[in-house]
């Protein structure tokens, strides 16, 4: 099978969102209140749905393999991000200010959609598990899992014919 196929690359952008949808899950209906880190991650997995859907309506297997490259530069920065927030911001009681901080305000997400971006913890605060392993570690393990399947479709090509 040649990578990246349209289904491979629908399951990522669905996948994505649905880490989203459950992300707000957790925060409305389970009281998880996020951090910026926590929003961080919202905006680098609706980037990835966005551009792996985009991705799946593409009819040439090389625009596939050309949008594989955004969205294994996405998922690598989520993994740093969920990295960050779980061995550094989660340590310290005030995460304000920080690089999140700075890519939230920019988008001005915050303002726009409060329900889905505000901050609303601190990244101590936000240090919550999800059936004994870190959150942050679940949004870790399926952003490499998206990196991963992105990697593939920038390396293999399609069978000649």
């Amino acid at each position: 099978m040649a990578f990246p196929t349209r289904t491979s690359q629908a399951l990522i952008g669905l996948g994505s969102f649905a880490a989203v949808g459950f992300a707000l899950y957790s925060q409305h209906h389970l009281g998880m209140q996020p951090c910026p880190w926590c929003i961080l991650q919202r905006i680098v997995f609706l980037a990835i749905g966005a551009v792996a859907l985009l991705s799946a309506l593409q009819p040439s297997g090389l625009l596939r393999r050309v949008l594989s490259l955004p969205v294994l530069a996405l998922a690598g920065g989520g993994v740093a991000a969920a990295w960050w927030q779980h061995f550094v911001a989660a340590k310290t009681q005030s995460c304000a200010l920080t690089f999140a901080d700075k890519v939230i305000s920019f988008f001005g997400a915050d303002t726009r959609f409060p329900e889905v971006f505000e901050v609303r913890a601190s990244c101590a605060d936000a240090a919550v598990n999800l059936l004994g392993v870190p959150y942050e570690f679940w949004s870790m393990a399926l952003l490499a899992v998206i990196g991963l399947l992105a990697l593939m479709g920038l390396l293999t090509r399609a069978p000649r014919r």
